[in-house]
């Protein structure tokens, strides 16, 4: 099963382009990156810079609608994610316990959907989807 977990650092939200990461705390992050790693668990991993330099497409009224960061309404971001593949939503859990995350920071957990969860109309709306890279694995 594949999990994703998402990083929530309170505050990111408001963050500046040019926020400075504390070193100690990027080499206890890579270390756990590195334990995800050596367990044979990791996907793939990556860091976001902050909504400040983002862009979103809303699509009110059927026509994209371009808005710059920062986002007001914004209370939660993501700051960064990683995909792992293990056994069991227990298991994601566990890894996401062990990360050495700061009291302002919130991992979510997603398990990824497969095509295997939907009905058989689904998948066959969805017919040419599994040859993606990464699109549709079972």
């Amino acid at each position: 099963m594949r999990f994703m977990m998402l990083m929530i650092p309170l505050g990111y939200e408001s963050a500046s382009p040019d926020v400075q990461l504390d070193p100690e705390r990027v080499r206890a992050m890579m270390r756990y990156n590195e334990a995800l790693k050596e367990a044979g668990v990791l996907i793939t991993l990556e860091g976001l810079h902050p909504p400040s330099m983002g862009a979103r497409v809303s699509f009110a009224g059927g026509k994209p609608v371009v808005t710059d960061g920062p986002f007001a309404e914004a209370k939660e971001v993501l700051g960064g994610y990683w995909m792992i593949e293990v056994g069991s939503r227990d298991e994601a859990i566990g890894w996401a316990k062990q990360c050495p995350a700061s009291e302002n920071e919130i991992i979510e957990i997603r398990q990824v959907q497969e095509m295997a969860d939907f009905s058989d109309e689904v998948q066959q709306a969805a017919a040419g989807f599994a040859e993606l890279p990464h699109a549709g694995r079972t």
